[in-house]
């Protein structure tokens, strides 16, 4: 009976644990790119540029993607379906202020299902333009669970830290 009752009391501890994390998530990583904002922001406003440079690519070569609205901008939106690591979901683009900002709407629906906001800042520097790009969402009680295991910034930095260096690359290509 003693070992029940401290099992129960373990599971409550956890439970009250998992309850108190945080109920939100930002990820966020910046790179200077020495390249004009207007080249920038063409490689980030059009999803049919992102095979270029996103970290996500390379996760499912034969991953279907279907793009829908306008080649760019507001409204411009992005289905997703791939294997196991590719996952699904959706991504649209809900505000697109050129040279500036742009703010895409998240829903993954597997292997995990969430909605989250990612945006990229541009903002100009003396060396071409300094890139912000950054993802929030809310925690719902499994993912505050996971968080316990694993560190959302660590899972997904290194992302974007490969994506921004790619978009970096691919920018200051062809410059003297």
């Amino acid at each position: 009976m003693m070992v029940v009752l401290v099992l129960l009391a373990a599971v409550a501890v956890l439970l009250i644990v998992i309850a108190t994390r945080p109920d939100a998530f930002r990820v966020e990583r910046r790179a200077n790119i020495a390249a004009s904002p207007e080249k920038v922001f063409a490689l980030i406003d059009d999803f049919h540029q992102w095979a270029r440079w996103s970290p996500w690519e390379k996760l499912d070569p034969q991953m279907h993607k279907a793009f829908e609205g306008p080649p760019s901008g507001v409204g411009a939106g992005l289905r997703w379906s791939g294997n196991q690591k590719a996952g699904e979901g959706r991504m649209t683009i809900t505000e697109s202020k050129p040279v500036e900002r742009l703010v895409t709407s998240l829903q993954f629906i597997r292997p995990f299902a969430a909605s989250n906001v990612a945006e990229f800042a541009l903002s100009p520097a003396p060396s071409g333009v300094d890139v912000t790009w950054s993802m929030t969402g809310r925690n719902n009680f499994m993912l505050k669970a996971f968080g316990l295991f694993a560190n959302m910034d660590k899972l997904i930095g290194k992302d974007f830290e490969e994506g921004l260096a790619n978009l970096k690359r691919l920018a200051e290509e062809g410059r003297s």
